[in-house]
């Protein structure tokens, strides 16, 4: 007959830990083994049971068991070993963090973990603990929006926002870009379609058969998308999109929002707005054509697209290029809403 597990009270406030112990995925494994250990065990499971859905032995589980008994969440801890005490010196440690935290020199742009152990004179797994617990990861690099230097930066961008919020009456809101350099990319070998236990996988080398440009414009409180595929990014392309545009929304006021690209603010360019009482270009404050919600579309456009795919020719790629937005106007297009609720990230 299976033996239940003697039974272990804890409090509500306990119980809730334990829960987000088991199901925290930043937790090491051995930590959610233990608090699943104890959840098992107010559930009144056997012995049997535990061993059987943990994958652990009968001696591990009735050591955390007991441990937990006698000291409760704090039980769940490692123990402090005893043995050789540490041979790292505070003056290392120091050297560590402070190797991490400047620039390397010798041609390097960035620090390994590997070439501060070799400088500080230890071993790597020593530089993993002490970085890990000052909380420094030489290895990454986090990107932020620098400050815009426009002087007119506010302006600028509360015209913009107060666009997508607040739209006047009779008007469309288009933003516009040109996404430049799309490469038509053929594979030198067929590619190897997704199979069980294989993802889909492409040669690493490849030919290039030229690449194609698309200027595309996202009415803001439709989501809707108008393209057109180019060969150059230039003003009279641009001109000519435009005039697209015109022609499309007609009867309605354009604000249309785009960057400070010169191509944009070309003589000719000003000459047929001038003529066009309707139409009214806004431009993003420099640096900062983040604000341009067409930048949305364009990642959404490569991971739909772009990434992985094979083209023999750029016939071909543009064809695809319009397929796939008649495709998103039919099915996913939809205003982009605002999410963000929390606090400006720089001052």
């Amino acid at each position: 007959m299976a033996r239940k597990s003697q039974p272990i009270e804890v409090s509500d406030a306990e119980k809730a830990e334990l829960i987000t112990m088991s199901r925290s995925l930043k937790l090491e494994r051995r930590y959610v083994d233990r608090a699943n250990i104890i959840l098992m065990s107010i559930q009144g499971e056997t012995l049997d049971s535990i061993v059987s859905n943990s994958g652990l032995t009968r001696r591990v589980v009735n050591k955390w068991r007991n441990r937990y008994r006698e000291k409760g969440l704090e039980g769940l801890k490692d123990a402090e070993r005893s043995g050789k005490p540490s041979v790292i010196t505070a003056a290392q440690k120091a050297m560590v963090v402070q190797k991490a935290c400047e620039k390397p020199g010798e041609g390097y742009t960035n620090w390994s973990q590997s070439r501060i152990a070799e400088k500080v004179g230890i071993s790597q797994s020593k530089v993993f603990q002490i970085l890990k617990k000052a909380d420094l990861k030489p290895h990454k690099i986090d990107y932020w929006c620098g400050k815009s230097p426009d002087p007119e930066f506010e302006e600028k961008m509360l015209n913009i926002v107060g666009l997508y919020m607040n739209p006047p009456e009779n008007a469309i809101v288009l933003c516009v870009d040109e996404k430049t350099q799309i490469q038509a990319l053929d594979r030198t070998q067929p590619m190897l379609a997704l199979k069980g236990g294989s993802p889909k996988r492409l040669t690493a080398t490849y030919k290039r058969n030229g690449t194609v440009a698309l200027i595309a414009a996202l009415a803001v409180h439709t989501g809707e998308i108008n393209a057109k595929t180019i060969k150059k990014n230039n003003s009279d392309n641009f001109l000519m999109f435009l005039k697209k545009l015109d022609r499309t929304y007609r009867n309605k006021t354009l604000h249309v929002i785009v960057d400070n690209l010169s191509v944009h603010k070309n003589k000719t360019v000003k000459e047929w707005l001038s003529r066009k009482r309707k139409i009214k270009l806004h431009f993003t404050p420099t640096y900062s054509s983040w604000l341009n919600q067409i930048e949305i579309w364009f990642n959404i456009l490569s991971k739909d697209v772009l990434k992985g795919g094979i083209w023999k020719s750029t016939e071909q790629l543009c064809e695809q290029l319009m397929e796939y937005i008649q495709t998103y106007n039919k099915t996913r297009a939809r205003p982009f809403q605002w999410t963000y609720t929390g606090n400006p990230l720089v001052n």
